[in-house]
């Protein structure tokens, strides 16, 4: 676990240099998370094989715990089954951004992996919706 000076470095040096901030054209799931008070705005790019997360990106803009989150949050959810996406909650993203630095901005914090939960919705529904209408096409 690093220290607080050490997890603020951390924060500054993803939002500055992030990994996954790219477009990404063949995502099965493109989606946008906002917190409209402050601003902040996470356009997530998800690609699956199967079940399983193989490519993620993201744009946007807004503090720097809003975007270092989206960025780290892409770490650690890249190559996930849709199972283990599912149950990666908002406790583990604050023990992994710490909670101590963040815990006043949590809103800005959680907008990536809100974000995420509303992707994996919409893929989920658009998955049913064309299995109906396969079905109602037979």
């Amino acid at each position: 676990m690093l220290d607080r000076e050490a997890q603020i470095e951390y924060l500054l040096d993803r939002y500055e240099r992030p990994h996954h901030k790219r477009a990404l054209p063949d995502a099965d799931v493109s989606i946008e998370g906002g917190n409209p008070g402050c601003g902040d705005i996470v356009h997530l790019h998800l690609q699956f094989d199967g079940d399983r997360l193989v490519d993620v990106s993201f744009e946007g803009e807004g503090c720097t715990i809003s975007q270092a989150s989206a960025d780290i949050l892409l770490d650690e959810v890249q190559g996930m089954t849709i199972e283990q996406l599912e149950g990666f909650t908002h406790e583990q993203l604050m023990e992994i951004l710490g909670k101590e630095i963040v815990q006043n901005r949590t809103r800005c914090a959680m907008l990536s992996l809100d974000t995420l939960k509303q992707a994996l919705r919409r893929r989920y529904e658009e998955r049913v919706r064309r299995s109906l209408d396969a079905s109602a096409a037979d």
